[in-house]
């Protein structure tokens, strides 16, 4: 095959692995508000996590990814991807016990701006006129979301006696995004020189001792016995769907610029 041909078809890849990305973090959105419904948010995280990394490192062993040794600076830069995974996840979770999830994942999803952002800055990636443009259109939409549902929910707010503590999802909102961001940034650092699935089990790792390590500091673990059937199915699919999203994301991100990738994964906002 052409060597021009080859890196059209790689190209081309990349772009796919994006957007299915996007599809699978759509719908997880619709399957975590169901599952963590009735069960407290850490725990939820705690619960979901176990599924990914089983989910995940089954994927690593199918598809025979190579886990031959990583180098030191790529281990250093998955360990705080996955770190800042965590307190992304930890804070959406939380964000969406609170309100409405046509508010909160907007707000999560502005994240892109910020990865844009960070992209140009820290990796050098090329600033075009379409990417800027596209930034801020999106913050544009982002905002116009969120005015016209609150404006929807007014009156209803208004009856609520509570309704400072049911912004704090505001609170949770923003700094999922802000988590999320930094994600990408490090996650793009540390899968340049690594097996893309096998990077990103080693990153679920990471997650699921953070998000055990929240749900024993705030006593929560005997909220796994309230938990239902249809909670645990729920949360077992919003996991499923949360590793493959994942696995799509990062092998895009292995290849594709972060500043494209993140534009095109963030289009679950649509799907949700």
């Amino acid at each position: 095959m052409p060597d021009y041909l080859f890196c059209l078809l790689r190209y081309k890849m990349w772009v796919l692995f994006a957007f299915l990305s996007a599809l699978f973090a759509g719908g997880t959105a619709i399957l975590v508000k169901i599952g963590v419904k009735d069960i407290d948010s850490n725990v939820a995280t705690a619960i979901r996590t176990i599924i990914i990394v089983i989910f995940t490192w089954i994927m690593v062993f199918v598809t025979g990814s190579n886990v031959s040794g990583i180098d030191t600076r790529s281990a250093i830069f998955l360990i705080l991807s996955g770190a800042t995974t965590g307190l992304s996840w930890l804070c959406y979770f939380r964000a969406l016990q609170l309100g409405d999830i046509n508010k909160v994942v907007p707000i999560d999803k502005s994240s892109i701006v910020l990865s844009i952002l960070l992209s140009f800055i820290l990796l050098g990636e090329t600033v075009t006129v379409y990417k800027i443009t596209g930034m801020f259109l999106i913050a544009i939409g982002t905002y116009s979301m969120i005015e016209k549902k609150e404006s929807e929910n007014k009156k209803i707010e208004n009856r609520n006696n509570d309704i400072n503590n049911k912004k704090n999802w505001l609170f949770y909102g923003i700094l999922s995004a802000l988590f999320a961001a930094l994600t990408s940034i490090l996650g793009k650092i540390g899968i340049k020189n690594v097996d893309s699935n096998y990077g990103t089990a080693l990153r679920t790792i990471v997650v699921l001792i953070m998000a055990w390590l929240v749900v024993l500091v705030t006593k929560k673990g005997k909220e796994v016995q309230k938990m239902n059937m249809k909670t645990f199915v729920f949360l077992i699919l919003s996991g499923i769907s949360t590793g493959l999203s994942w696995l799509c994301y990062y092998r895009a991100l292995q290849d594709g610029d972060v500043s494209i990738v993140v534009s095109i994964d963030k289009l679950s906002i649509v799907v949700s």
